[in-house]
């Protein structure tokens, strides 16, 4: 099969499973309602719904990515979709709430198999200085899902119940999986501009899967979600505060572990890199200030301005078209401008737009609510595209599986960190009346992550090591060869 064939078949999979995570995710909050009322359950356990399904996925992410590296992404990524859709049916077909409960944690076993594929198998068969427009497609459909994805599930559940909410996801996984199973095995031819993906999987499917470390990863990450998830509710009482106690310990022996390991599931030259840990970060500030600032706004509009659900949606679709726009313009801007440059004005704008969302009161007019959304869409689809592009870049194509667990850790993680300042910052007033403090945290968050961002590499540079290249050259004592990207070859990255 020829290369442009490939990577737009690879770029089909990818689309259509992130679109199905997206979808699933923002439809299933408008069905909780009819789904409570339909199995006689409680709040608590329809929450554990959510909750189990986020905690799940965040603990597995890393490792799921380090499983792609390992054996395959595209195979991954195939279980990971089969599992979805199969846990989808089995939801649409639960008898009791209980089974919700559990074949949502399954799905997000699934999930995690899925996701950080959607970039491993880009980053496959797509040359290295090529990414970002793949990238910024991606970015740009889990945008559109995402706003489309209430509107849908709002129709469904009227109509036809919360269970075909579930039944939604089957179409765009019957076309992931047919689009993956389409892409053939082995690497990708290698020649000028191509990806270079065979030394670099071999040298990653060689190598183990250190379970310690990743089995100390889960428990770290599952405590630090399931802290932050119950903070809005419970405050800083003993449980969040036990529970954020014991990340913390995990995570110190995991640094202790990952240290000592001859083959650690975070390479500490992938975590030290420029082109890993900063982008990391600056995504991790983004999703919280968004979020932490767009939990307290719904509240604004339903209860103080007193629209409904759906004006409210409507409300908010300037933030959605917003992000598409800027997610499909950031390669050019990054190309013409630089990435730091890119990031850096999107980190702005999304500060911007918080304070902007802090001033807003009972008499704001619908310019001003569409402007702060749009404000926000707009930052945050430049910064999501251009960092995503950058990490994942940054990465070798062995590790390219990790880059994405990590991504996506951090996306997961991040809004549960948003809405938990937002939160602490409201204290004991209700969130539609505590707008102002919570968005203005949420811009102290931006500002926080608008300075980190100036670490970011200013362009894609012809020369220099990446991440991936200095793992593998620690690893295979290839000092000499490391020092240096060469166009084709792993880790390589080229002028934009």
């Amino acid at each position: 099969m020829r290369p442009q064939h490939r990577r737009g078949l690879a770029l089909t999979a990818s689309i259509t499973g992130a679109v199905l995570v997206a979808v699933d995710g923002t439809a299933l909050t408008v069905a909780r309602p009819a789904l409570q009322h339909d199995l006689h359950a409680s709040v608590a356990a329809v929450q554990w719904a959510s909750t189990g399904y986020l905690v799940t996925v965040a603990a597995l992410l890393v490792f799921a990515g380090r499983l792609g590296d390992r054996y395959g992404h595209r195979q991954v990524f195939t279980l990971g979709v089969a599992g979805f859709a199969a846990s989808s049916l089995g939801i649409a077909l639960a008898p009791g709430i209980g089974w919700v409960v559990a074949l949502r944690v399954l799905q997000g076993m699934a999930g995690a198999l899925l996701q950080p594929a959607t970039l491993g198998m880009l980053r496959a068969v797509w040359p290295a200085d090529r990414l970002s427009g793949p990238i910024a497609i991606r970015t740009a459909a889990i945008g559109l899902a995402a706003a489309a994805g209430p509107l849908v599930g709002g129709a469904l559940t009227a109509h036809f119940g919360w269970r075909s909410v579930f039944v939604l996801g089957l179409l765009p996984a019957a076309a992931a999986l047919l689009a993956a199973l389409a892409v053939p095995t082995g690497p990708v031819p290698t020649g000028p501009g191509s990806s270079g993906t065979g030394r670099a999987e071999a040298g990653a499917r060689g190598s183990g899967l250190d379970l310690p470390g990743a089995a100390l990863l889960a428990l770290a990450l599952a405590c630090l979600v399931q802290s932050l998830v119950a903070l809005p509710e419970a405050g800083w009482s003993a449980g969040p505060l036990l529970g954020l106690a014991a990340a913390g310990g995990l995570a110190l022996v995991l640094v202790r572990h990952e240290r000592r390991t001859a083959d650690p599931l975070l390479p500490p030259a992938l975590l030290r890199s420029a082109a890993v840990a900063p982008p990391l970060v600056v995504l991790l500030a983004a999703s919280a200030a968004l979020q932490g600032a767009l939990f307290p706004a719904v509240y604004y509009l339903q209860d103080v301005l007193g629209l409904d659900p759906l004006q409210s949606a409507l409300r908010a679709v300037p933030l959605a078209a917003a992000m598409i726009l800027a997610a499909t313009g950031s390669p050019w801007l990054a190309k013409r401008h630089g990435e730091r440059a890119v990031v850096l004005s999107g980190m702005a704008l999304v500060t911007a737009g918080a304070l902007l969302t802090a001033g807003l009161g009972p008499d704001s007019g619908t310019v001003a609510i569409g402007g702060c959304f749009a404000l926000l869409g707009t930052g945050f689809g430049a910064v999501m595209a251009t960092a995503t592009a950058v990490l994942v870049r940054g990465a070798s194509a062995g590790r390219a599986g990790v880059a994405g667990g990590l991504q996506q850790t951090v996306l997961n993680i991040g809004p549960a960190l948003g809405i938990a300042l937002a939160t602490t910052a409201a204290g004991r007033t209700d969130p539609g009346a505590a707008l102002a403090p919570a968005a203005l945290a949420m811009a102290a968050v931006a500002g926080a992550g608008t300075l980190l961002a100036a670490r970011l590499p200013g362009r894609a540079a012809a020369t220099g090591r990446t991440a991936g290249q200095a793992g593998q050259a620690g690893q295979a004592g290839q000092a000499g060869q490391a020092g240096q990207a060469v166009p084709g070859r792993p880790g390589s990255v080229g002028r934009p």
